[in-house]
């Protein structure tokens, strides 16, 4: 999967977490999975804490970071 179709994982939605960017429109922020792979949680223990995840929806958060921080375009992310 690449770096577009992972980023068409990500949404906004000005009406949950103030518009920040999320995962699939669920309340479950980039931020939050950022911070818990920074703190060095691995992605099998996000997994077991967080169900309705998918292996490819933190994938997803790590192409957004790298999006940003590389000042790709964002477009494939959907603005609800």
């Amino acid at each position: 999967m690449n770096d577009q179709t992972l980023l068409r994982r990500i949404t906004v939605n000005p009406e949950i977490f103030g518009g920040k960017p999320i995962i699939r429109g669920m309340r479950i922020s980039v931020e939050l999975i950022l911070s818990l792979l920074a703190q060095g949680e691995t992605e099998d223990a996000i997994l077991a804490d967080y169900p309705d995840l998918a292996r490819e929806d933190i994938r997803a958060c790590l192409a957004y970071a790298h999006a940003v921080i590389a000042q790709d375009t964002l477009d494939a992310v959907q603005v609800q």
